[in-house]
């Protein structure tokens, strides 16, 4: 079945709050796909954020944001009044965390201080299950909470008996902080309702929700502190190693994204538990999740702690096709996509062809002379997902603004175009391929330019904070996009 998707970060919905939420701005836009013909809303990861708030940088690999959560969600449950919900933000292009942490902040404040007053009775016995039944939540709760009590210091420069979860920190930070856990299990309870409920909604209008998976966590997370044995840390829970990627296009000294990297060995011997655990969670929340850095599996770029770029870097054997028959036995059939972009050599496309999943084909990376370039048109197959660009390139009205005259006239020769809707050329050309999926980010329907780009390589501020105006996705969009769908075969019911 053919199928196409729209690539958008629910923080760049538009609405009345700081932030994009699951709320009514959420559903609007599964309207909006639902008219479009699309099959896949595809989302960046839904972790919370850390450094830089990168999506990619999440301090758990299974909580949820809060600042995603709907305050009309809390209205409803009657836990927050309707005044104190506040008045609507003022559309702005570009999201300020600061100020969306310090609105949801405040209303989840009064939403639990409601919650602990009995606002809502039946609530407390749903959190209570939702608790029991997610294995990760505690460890996560109380690394928050004593992430509270030492002023957010990370975890490795905590006294040791906290550092180290002893017993008699645990039942300190649970007697002293028992609130901070409560809320934390509300947040999270609220979370995972909200977007069951919008995957629900999604549903029922034939659209699918397309998930994100980082490959790696952030140091400062809940999992790296309660599994140290999990990563290749030092005895003062420092990292020996950290991740990262090459000098490529993106960057001439490579990407060093400082994660701590994987003890894979452990993680063997523990039937790679961690991971079957990780992705059964995922795939309760998506119906299909992407896979970051798909290659590091095969081979993961390994710089050293003290290194401060990326250069002196080397590949390192990752646990290949036994990671993923061990998912396979425990989970069966997976609807993954492999990001497999970068330095891809045939060792990382054996293991994409042993898993099964399809690869990914990037249209701003068809250009050129090389006719043996995997993103070359006449090169791409089906078992791949086209997309025009990704949430790490340059909108494509940017992208072809910054070329040079050559590579301009190649984009318009691959597109048989002459370049004045750039976006929607490279939309055509997509759609039109064999690629079992095609996708597009929603900057590329709107037509935008590098102002609304999301993420740039190798930049430290200024990113994830693009969000889209009230009513620029118009009836028009819609009305275009719906019919390119159809035009390619790609229409579904």
């Amino acid at each position: 079945m053919r199928t196409a998707g729209i690539l958008l970060h629910p923080v760049s919905l538009p609405g009345p709050d700081p932030i994009g939420t699951f709320g009514a701005p959420a559903r609007d836009f599964v309207d909006k796909l639902a008219a479009s013909g699309m099959r896949w809303w595809q989302m960046l990861p839904l972790h919370p954020t850390g450094l830089g708030s990168s999506p990619y940088m999440t301090t758990s690999a299974f909580a949820g944001s809060a600042l995603l959560l709907d305050p009309e969600d809390l209205v409803a449950l009657g836990l927050v009044d309707k005044r104190a919900r506040g008045s609507a933000w003022n559309p702005v292009e570009k999201i300020n965390y600061d100020d969306a942490a310090g609105r949801q902040g405040h209303l989840m404040k009064l939403a639990f201080e409601a919650y602990e007053a009995g606002a809502n009775p039946g609530l407390m016995e749903e959190v209570q299950a939702y608790v029991a039944s997610q294995q990760w939540l505690q460890p996560f709760a109380l690394f928050d909470a004593m992430t509270r009590r030492f002023g957010g210091a990370p975890w490795w420069e905590w006294p040791a008996e906290f550092r180290d979860h002893t017993e008699g920190a645990i039942a300190t930070t649970r007697n002293e902080h028992a609130r901070d856990i409560a809320r934390t299990h509300l947040e999270q309870f609220l979370f995972h309702r909200q977007l069951q409920q919008l995957r629900s909604y999604a549903s029922e209008h034939g659209v699918a929700l397309f998930g994100d998976m980082p490959i790696f966590v952030s140091h400062q997370s809940a999992d790296v502190w309660w599994n140290r044995e999990w990563w290749r840390l030092d005895g003062a829970g420092q990292p020996t190693h950290v991740a990262g990627v090459p000098p490529d296009y993106f960057s001439p000294t490579g990407q060093r994204w400082g994660n701590p990297l994987y003890n894979f060995e452990a993680m063997r011997h523990t039937g790679y538990s961690w991971w079957i655990q990780r992705i059964n969670h995922l795939f309760a929340c998506f119906d299909r999740v992407r896979i970051d850095h798909f290659r590091g599996f095969q081979a993961y770029w390994e710089i050293p702690a003290d290194a401060p770029t990326a250069e002196s870097g080397r590949w390192v054997e990752g646990p290949g096709m036994d990671l993923f028959a061990a998912l396979r036995r425990s989970l069966g059939a997976l609807d993954i996509v492999a990001e497999d972009l970068g330095t891809i050599t045939p060792e990382v496309e054996g293991l994409r062809q042993a898993t099964g999943f399809p690869g990914m084909k990037v249209m701003q990376f068809g250009i050129g002379d090389d006719l043996q370039n995997p993103h070359r048109p006449s090169n791409v197959g089906p078992a791949s997902v086209a997309y025009t660009g990704t949430h790490d390139n340059d909108t494509t009205c940017g992208w072809y603004q910054s070329l040079d005259d050559i590579s301009r006239h190649q984009a318009r020769l691959m597109t048989q175009a002459n370049g004045l809707d750039i976006a929607w050329d490279m939309m055509r050309l997509a759609w039109h391929l064999p690629s079992d999926t095609a996708i597009a980010p929603a900057q590329d329907v709107l037509r935008l330019g590098s102002e609304a780009r999301m993420y740039t390589p190798g930049i430290a501020d200024g990113n994830w904070a693009w969000r889209m105006l009230p009513r620029a996705w118009t009836a028009e969009h819609s009305a275009q996009l719906r019919l390119l769908t159809e035009q390619s075969g790609r229409l579904m019911g």
